[in-house]
């Protein structure tokens, strides 16, 4: 008997063409594919308060975002994705989330390179990351679950509780940026600057699009 074959529906909350906001890759032209769904918090404000991440800024619940929707195969989710660049360039596309690890997968990594993009992920750090990809940034939030610990880039959010910087700075990471923790109207930038000054490791990692008012 011939194994079936199952294939994955990715359930996509918003697919949009911009500039990476944030990090090693701030002002880079970008497609970005936010999947649906988390592994450390449901979404639901309800839950925030007991959520292992309660700080999150994004709304990543269902599919019905500006070109989200459910993707029956890799190369129908690809083909949506390149059809939003510009022209031009190197294709360049930032998996996020959510916890875009609890979709993406080498089949679609593959079909994403097919088309031509390099692939980018922004990840939590508590799933592996596939080999194939181009630029992996992980922004760890719980420290005992963290389980990719070397990338291109890691991004801090802070202050938060659960991770400090001094507990991830040892890891392999080309470069390490901390980030303005965006809570309940507070503003972190001024001592996240004085931080990094005092321990140069680290860099400042601005919203920039935020600051500027794109998506």
């Amino acid at each position: 008997m011939i194994p079936l074959v199952m294939s994955m529906t990715y359930s996509v909350k918003e697919l949009f063409y911009t500039l990476q906001g944030e990090g090693a890759q701030t002002g880079r032209a970008a497609v970005f594919c936010r999947f649906s769904g988390c592994n450390l918090w449901s979404g639901l404000e309800k839950d925030r308060a007991h959520a292992e991440c309660n700080f999150c800024d994004t709304d990543f619940v269902g599919t019905n975002g500006t070109g989200g929707g459910k993707f029956k195969t890799a190369d129908q989710l690809a083909t949506a994705a390149i059809a939003l660049w510009s022209g031009g360039g190197l294709p360049y596309i930032v998996c996020t989330g959510g916890e875009p690890l609890l979709q993406l997968d080498s089949v679609l990594i593959e079909a994403f390179k097919k088309v031509g993009f390099e692939v980018a992920v922004e990840t939590n750090g508590t799933i592996e990351a596939p080999a194939e990809l181009d630029w992996i940034c992980v922004s760890p939030k719980v420290m005992h679950k963290l389980v990719q610990t070397s990338g291109n880039e890691l991004k801090l959010v802070y202050p938060q509780t659960n991770v400090q910087p001094e507990d991830v700075e040892h890891l392999n990471f080309d470069h390490f940026f901390l980030q303005p923790l965006a809570e309940d109207g507070s503003d972190y930038t001024l001592g996240v600057a004085e931080y990094c000054k005092k321990n140069p490791k680290w860099r400042l990692s601005l919203q920039t699009h935020k600051i500027i008012g794109i998506p």
